[in-house]
């Protein structure tokens, strides 16, 4: 991953699979200026852990592209890290769909987000 934002983030994968996907991220370096943690930061997690979960779905010879993502923020966090849970909510031929929930180091949410990925031939 040299190079990527998932470096540059310090984004780290836990757990890889078409079903369910899970990493984490340092607060710390993903901040606003006033040191809350950024909301474009918990969407990059989130991006993330979906996309590769469902390149998982696509399967070789194929690639898993986003074409829609939202959020929502529910609180922020100051420090420690954050930690993603991609779960599959539809396995398609040419369509997968993620639920991310995201979490503070004490398990308080902090955001919840959706990802389509198309899955396109390369």
């Amino acid at each position: 991953m040299s190079g990527t934002l998932i470096e540059r983030m310090n984004i780290k994968l836990a757990e890889v699979s078409k079903d369910l996907t899970t990493g984490s991220m340092p607060v710390e370096g993903n901040t606003q200026p006033i040191g809350l943690l950024h909301g474009g930061a918990s969407v990059a997690l989130a991006e993330t852990l979906g996309s590769i979960a469902a390149q998982m779905h696509a399967g070789a010879g194929k690639a898993a592209v986003g074409i829609e993502i939202n959020a929502t923020h529910h609180a922020s966090a100051r420090s420690g890290y954050v930690h993603g849970r991609a779960r599959a909510l539809h396995l398609g031929r040419t369509t997968a769909s993620y639920e991310i929930v995201i979490t503070d180091d004490h398990g308080k949410l902090i955001c919840t987000s959706r990802l389509t990925c198309m899955i396109i031939t390369v």
